[in-house]
């Protein structure tokens, strides 16, 4: 039985003590001190991990004053906070042992546009995706790239003075930041902009603390320029940390306090908005794919490619190509990548035009081509092809790949895992490819694997060297490579920190500064906090203080990892393999990627924030020394048993502690859709733990009425639909809705189908399926058939539709046979019964291989049952499994056009095509190729991008999940069926047509009821 599990990081008094105060004072946001929700925020990018004491979610900028204040009484003078937006950093940068403020979630105001002056206001939360969509149709964007962008907040981009692809034109966020609302570490807040150096002459003279900060930051700025100016390399990726040099104008006439802040990364205050210049929107766009032999060759041909003046130069090597390749971004992009005839493709340079014309781009792009093709012809620098577009869907989906790369790159079959320590150098662009050659062969002195890609137009490239970090030797090894990659940068003229800030590098800060430039950014750290209180030991420590800067040492990931067993890890890759990239934080309501994250803003309730709960389950529980493996042996309950589990739940409820619960808390939150497996690029998926957890933590406790209600609906329903008038009469009234809601849990509990499945098909001479009778037929007689696989939702809830799909079946001159219903084990799985599960897949390939063996097809209507047979009777069967192929309708129809004719154009308004969330993700083409069969019977679809429906199975049916069932409806649903006529609206899911019927007071149909209508 699983043990109740208790952790040893707990919150020190004194944090208490400031949490109480904060409470009781005027304070509005959350405050949360629970071990998982610390955990959560634990961990970046990086390969560090830091458990902070608490988390807070300030809702103002008033709340953040209250935040900050009350910590500067001397009673709090311990209190150390970082400001995280994201956290998607790669070194740490918001990592820290004391508090968290996680703007992230509240403060995500667009609050101002002026369009005439060209600047936008907004919180610091606001993510920079969300930002450019609001943005879109008034014709602009806010320019700074960066590849986490649809996570990414605009809060985070001023502290890491982000930038990315298209720097070159566009340069960093601090070059587009007009204005800061801040707070300081006593609560005062400060309001900067770009001001004459008159006005700041005279503010000094005060005595306020507004003007000492700004003496302390002018006299800094001003007596060292020319050290500043003679210390730093001219790069476009330019970064200090503080900003000394860029504070003053060319001229010296203008001061802006601002430059100090972007780049702080929360050193110094706590930004809570941003006033931001904004750039109109490129009215044309194209995009070059030039292909090499080898990636030394991409790197060497970049300056003349810089040279030919593009927007930008984007670089990637192989090893991201494969990867790519790999993943479901692929299909995308492989027809924008072609193969070059004959010739190994082993580097890419991504090379953009933008302005306002076609003409405009035009020359510049001819006059490219023509040196191109030269090249080529003359076998000249490695060019073996390259490809254009312009077509800016094209281009996006181009720049998307590119954006996975990062996350791609953490994505390796070996223990080994490429990471992010030392990858963001810049060097001047002429020196870069020497540079990497020499970085490479550093790498490969370690005899290591690595993956590069990058911004070769500003001399940026991301080198991930693959390490362990679960073998102590080679944590030490990464130390080595971080000292190396130093010295070499230095020899080549750039600088350690290009893209992706300090963090936990900070330590190399006096290297790259000197004793006497560093020694100013500490007296401007003494001014902004004396106290050390904001993200303490990053960038710097102040003048006189004797706390040391952070370190490259400091605890990482892995050494809290290596404590779960190799085995353990081997079971469950997915939750040791979550790099943290944060894909999952996807803000954007029209993508399927973890629709829990998006509704309740809980970074526990993410792919990311729940494989990081697993981990520390596992390590808490090898800690204790309990054997994972036997936890998952269940023998057969017993009466002794079930009092246990009676009184451990009873303890619960009166509040005894077992951080099981907790994780339980983070799981019962998932869908179960499935978008990370495919989404995530190095497929953390979620379902397939959280069923392994949920299988033992109910070893422990009592499992819900509801759980066993669903794991037996599909031995349920098929005699509750012998008599669907009499089950309906008993569900459809008052007393089973308050019956289903107070006891079971569950609402809206859906009507059966009446008349059943067999009373409609009574009404057709519908050959009875006989499996001996099959098997006698001939090769050739047998391909005439198509078995129908029954689905419970559909079968039992539906059978209208797969009454239509006997019926479309025959329209296309089959012979369908229904196969006798046989439970799938989907929801059993589900909820985490998996030796049930188990025997249910057992039994059920069983018969299906049989019909494989007939090479009869098989064809299923549901999505998520359909695929299970293929994802999650794998993972429970293995070779067991067979090879069996149910097909979804969509998939066969395709083989069965393929060699006909195509009807006529019909003349009918255009269909809009739904998707479910688990077949779009996990099969991307299908909705080209619903478009493609539509067209093929002569009608028109569209696909209508949207996110999750917020039913997902029985999860918006389950009372717990109302709010955020309805909520997602109305995030990415609502608006789009409003809109459009339900009589051509489509939906490919059951769950979604029943969310749609419930919340939306439409009846969709499925693709194939307008197919069988229209042939």
């Amino acid at each position: 039985m699983l043990p109740a599990l208790d952790y040893s990081d707990v919150v020190s008094p004194t944090y208490k003590k400031y949490l109480k105060a904060l409470r009781k004072s005027a304070y509005k946001g959350e405050v949360s001190c629970q071990y998982s929700a610390r955990l959560a925020v634990a961990t970046d990018n990086s390969v560090y991990q830091q458990i902070p004491q608490a988390v807070l979610h300030p809702k103002s900028v008033e709340d953040i004053k209250l935040i900050t204040s009350i910590a500067s009484q001397s009673l709090f003078n311990e209190i150390q906070f970082s400001a995280r937006g994201g956290g998607t950093g790669t070194n740490g940068q918001s990592l820290t042992p004391g508090i968290v403020i996680d703007l992230s979630k509240f403060m995500r105001e667009i609050i101002e546009v002026n369009i005439e002056q060209q600047w936008v206001r907004v919180q610091a939360g606001v993510v920079k995706d969300q930002l450019n969509e609001f943005l879109k149709p008034l014709g602009y964007f806010f320019s700074p790239d960066l590849s986490t962008s649809n996570r990414a907040t605009i809060g985070g981009m001023v502290n890491t003075d982000a930038s990315g692809q298209g720097s070159l034109v566009y340069g960093k966020t601090s070059d587009h930041v007009l204005g800061l609302r801040f707070v300081l570490a006593n609560g005062d807040e400060l309001s900067t902009q770009k001001q004459p150096v008159d006005k700041i002459q005279a503010l000094i003279e005060q005595q306020t603390n507004e003007s000492k900060l700004y003496k302390t930051a002018f006299q800094s700025c001003f007596d060292n320029r020319d050290k500043i100016l003679a210390k730093f390399p001219r790069l476009n990726r330019f970064l200090t940390g503080y900003d000394l040099e860029n504070v003053f104008n060319d001229d010296l006439s203008e001061f802006d306090l601002t430059r100090l802040i972007t780049g702080s990364e929360g050193s110094l205050a706590v930004v809570a908005e941003a006033k931001l210049n904004i750039t109109p929107i490129p009215k044309a766009r194209a995009l070059l794919v030039i292909k090499y032999d080898s990636f030394e060759s991409a790197l060497r041909h970049s300056p003349k490619l810089v040279e030919a003046n593009a927007l930008s130069v984007e670089t990637i090597d192989s090893r991201v190509l494969n990867l790519a390749k790999q993943d479901v971004v692929w299909h995308t992009v492989k027809n924008l990548i072609t193969d070059v005839e004959n010739k190994v493709m082993d580097g890419l340079n991504i090379v953009e035009y933008a302005g306002d014309s076609i003409e405009q781009n035009q020359e510049k792009i001819d006059r490219l081509c023509q040196q191109l093709d030269k090249d080529i012809g003359e076998e000249v620098g490695g060019v073996i092809g390259y490809q254009l577009t312009d077509q800016l869907s094209e281009i996006n989906k181009l720049y998307g790949m590119r954006k996975k790369a990062v996350g791609l790159l953490g994505k390796s079959e070996s223990k080994a895992k490429p990471l992010a320590f030392a990858e963001d150098t810049a060097v001047p662009p002429e020196n870069l490819a020497d540079y990497i050659l020499e970085f490479r062969a550093l790498l490969d002195r370690y005899k290591l694997d690595y993956g590069m890609f990058g911004h070769v137009d500003a001399g940026v490239l991301h080198v991930r060297p693959a390490l362990d970090m679960c073998d102590p030797k080679q944590e030490v090894i990464l130390r080595e490579i971080s000292d190396q990659v130093v010295t070499l940068t230095a020899k080549y003229g750039g600088l350690m920190w290009g893209e992706h800030g300090k963090g936990y590098r900070s330590e190399y800060g006096p290297q790259f500064f000197g004793e006497e430039l560093f020694n100013e950014l500490r007296k401007i750290k003494s001014a902004f906090d004396p106290k050390n209180k904001m993200n303490p030991g990053k960038i710097c420590t102040p003048l006189d203080s004797v706390e040391k800067l952070v370190s490259v040492d400091a605890k990482k990931r892995g050494g809290f990892d290596r404590q779960i067993p190799v085995t353990v890890q081997d079971t469950l890759p997915s939750v040791v393999n979550c790099n943290g990239n944060g894909l999952c934080f996807n803000f954007d309501p029209k993508s399927p990627m973890c629709p829990s994250s998006k509704i309740t803003g809980d970074r526990r309730h993410s792919p990311k924030g729940r494989a990081g709960l697993m981990r520390e389950w596992l390590r808490l529980l090898s800690e204790k020394g309990v054997d994972f493996e036997s936890l998952k042996q269940h023998k057969q309950i017993s009466v002794k048993q079930l009092a246990l589990k009676t009184i451990n739940t009873v303890k619960v409820k009166l509040g005894s502690y077992d951080y099981s619960v907790e994780v339980m808390e983070a799981m019962n939150g998932c869908l179960a859709c499935k978008a990370c497996a495919s989404q995530c690029p190095v497929k953390v998926d979620v379902p397939e733990f959280k069923a392994q957890f949920s299988d033992i933590y109910y070893s422990r406790y009592l499992r819900p009425l509801k759980d066993h209600m669903v794991a037996n609906v599909e031995r349920l329903t098929p005699l509750l639909a012998r008599t669907p008038s009499l089950t309906n009469f008993v569900i459809n009234n008052k007393v089973f809705e308050k019956f289903s809601k107070w006891v079971l849990g569950y609402v809206d509990t859906p009507l059966l189908s009446s008349p059943n499945l067999a009373q409609r098909l009574k009404q057709q001479t519908l050959e009875s399926f006989d499996l001996e009778k099959l098997s006698a037929l001939t090769d050739e007689q047998r391909k005439d058939y198509i078995v129908v696989v029954q689905d419970p939702f559909t079968s039992f809830y539906e059978a209208e539709l797969v009454e239509d799909l006997i019926s479309l079946i025959r329209k296309l001159d089959k012979k369908p046979l229904l196969l006798p219903f046989t439970p799938n084990g989907k929801p059993q799985h589900v909820k985490g019964f998996l030796e049930k599960f188990a025997k249910t897949a057992k039994t059920a390939s069983d018969l299906l291989n049989q019909l494989a063996m007939l090479n009869v097809p098989m064809v299923g209507v549901d999505a998520s049952l359909v695929l299970c047979y293929r994802d999650e009777y794998k993972q429970v069967l293995g070779e067991q499994r067979g090879d069996f192929n149910v097909q979804l309708a969509h998939e066969w129809l395709l083989s069965e056009i393929a060699n006909q004719t195509p009807t006529e154009p019909k003349y009918l308004p255009v269909y809009q095509l739904f998707s479910h969330c688990t077949e779009k993700t996990a099969l991307v083409e299908s909705e080209q190729q619903w478009q493609q069969i539509f067209k093929f019977f002569g009608l028109k679809l569209e696909g209508i991008s949207v996110g999750c429906c917020g039913m997902a199975g029985t999860y918006g049916h389950e009372k717990q999940n109302q709010q955020n069932s309805q909520g997602l409806y109305d995030l990415s649903w609502r608006k789009a069926v409003d809109s459009g006529d339900g009589a051509y609206q489509l939906a490919t899911g059951f769950s979604c047509r029943s969310q749609v019927k419930r919340l939306g007071q439409k009846n969709l149909k499925h693709p194939i009821q307008a197919l069988v209508k229209h042939i």
